[in-house]
């Protein structure tokens, strides 16, 4: 931003929270409904109106409106950060600083014009979303995590821990969730894939999704939750709810931190308990962090299989070693080859996304733990992707893979029903370019 129209926003900054100020101070919008945002919306404008043509008169039509919208986005909405909010193709919003405001726009991350007054304006942001859940954020109880109306997830930290100021992280869902198709025709995975794991879903396998920050486990595990059969009963166990589930009977939970007396928390191991007294037929915990993951393992082996959950981890050995470390955390004294036969038994598959050059996300590995051998887990890895470079927009290609092996489960799910033939696991190449013609072309069958 050049410094004339660093000069301009600021002015306009500064002009905005003036009639802020004056808005909220006056009586004329008090006692108005503040819990329907779009009616509060509505009855605001009519003063806020009659205020800017009152202290501005100088301002042209166009501004008076700009303005105006602004100053109903600082009582109602994120002020500044509104516009963004109305932008499909932005999933994440990433405030710096009051003077930094980034977004990732289709996978490419990238600084926006936009910025804040001040510290001030921004922590009062800040504060008004954690208030409408019910959290709390000052110097005291400096970190919350909160979710907008529309689902999206928020964090913030603010001082004395963010050191540059206030800090907000948003990252935001679509109000209509990424079906599978969808994400074949992205090419984040092959119909092939799809139809293996929808069989497995059907079967009640239990398997986990894997994959780093923003790699689209949330988005993966939503969509193939389209395959569990009707009929089952489902319980979602989230930190901050991102789920958006399409099916019938569903019972979604969400853990609760504690208050600002430092009371009342509800952790996810204390959800995952209480849901096994909920008659579930599957649970879905949308990530296991720490020791949930043990009774997350005792539903998979105890009459709750075709459970699905997520894990942080950058492959397929790191997510079983993560497992390991959270089944440690739990203070019981077991031995090494006790806790992989019991990860072993609970875990038939894992699903390993990752987040590739250029924003684009992949399905790199579909691997069976088909057991221990020498207290080592052994995995026969079924599909997988191989970057090969990237094209001249920096984004990452490669090709998806058939190995050619036939998993050991594929008896269990031809008992369920599915026809899956060894025939669909040859040995096989797509090209991602191959691969975009083939989604377009074949259809899901499963």
């Amino acid at each position: 931003m050049n410094a004339s129209a660093q000069a301009t926003t600021r002015e306009r900054l500064a002009r905005v929270q003036q009639l802020h100020g004056q808005l909220v101070q006056s009586l004329e919008w008090r006692g108005l409904d503040e819990s329907n945002p779009e009616q509060l919306r509505a009855e605001l404008r009519t003063p806020a109106e009659a205020l800017c043509r009152r202290r501005y008169p100088q301002l042209s039509a166009e501004e008076q409106e700009t303005t105006v919208a602004a100053v109903v986005a600082e009582i109602v909405g994120l002020g500044p950060l509104e516009p963004l909010l109305h932008d499909a193709e932005i999933s994440d919003i990433l405030v710096n600083h009051p003077r930094e405001v980034f977004v990732e726009r289709l996978g490419v991350l990238s600084r926006t014009e936009i910025e804040f007054a001040d510290e001030r304006h921004l922590l009062r942001i800040i504060q008004r979303v954690a208030s409408r859940v019910g959290r709390r954020i000052d110097e005291s109880s400096p970190m919350v995590d909160a979710r907008l109306p529309d689902g999206s997830r928020v964090h913030a930290v603010v001082p004395p821990l963010a050191l540059r100021g206030p800090t907000l992280s948003i990252r935001r869902f679509g109000a209509q969730p990424l079906t599978i198709q969808n994400l074949v025709q992205k090419n984040s995975l092959l119909p092939p894939m799809v139809n293996f794991l929808a069989a497995a879903i059907e079967a009640r396998i239990s398997f986990l999704i894997s994959g780093g920050t923003g790699s689209g486990k949330t988005t993966l595990l939503n969509a193939l939750s389209a395959y569990i059969p009707a009929g089952e009963r489902l319980v979602t166990i989230e930190d901050a709810a991102e789920l958006q589930l399409k099916h019938e009977h569903v019972v979604a939970l969400e853990a609760r931190p504690n208050s600002a007396e430092g009371l009342g928390a509800v952790t996810i191991r204390d959800l995952v308990r209480n849901s096994l007294r909920m008659r579930p037929d599957r649970i879905l915990v949308g990530e296991v962090r720490g020791v949930e993951a043990m009774d997350m393992l005792q539903a998979m082996n105890t009459g709750h299989e075709g459970s699905l959950t997520t894990i942080h981890a950058n492959d397929v050995g790191d997510a079983l070693s993560r497992l390991e470390i959270m089944l440690g955390m739990t203070g019981f004294n077991f031995s090494v080859p006790v806790m992989r036969q019991y990860v072993a038994a609970g875990i038939k598959l894992i699903v390993q996304l990752s987040r590739l050059k250029g924003g684009v996300r992949r399905v790199t590995r579909i691997a069976e733990i088909t057991g221990l051998k020498e207290g080592e887990y052994q995995l026969a890895e079924i599909f997988g992707f191989k970057q090969t470079g990237t094209d001249a927009q920096g984004v990452a290609q490669g090709e998806f893979y058939a190995t050619g092996y036939v998993p050991r489960c594929i008896e269990r799910i031809r008992a369920a029903g599915v026809d899956l033939s060894d025939a669909d696991f040859a040995p096989q190449r797509w090209s991602t370019e191959s691969a975009r013609h083939a989604a377009r072309a074949e259809q899901v069958s499963v």
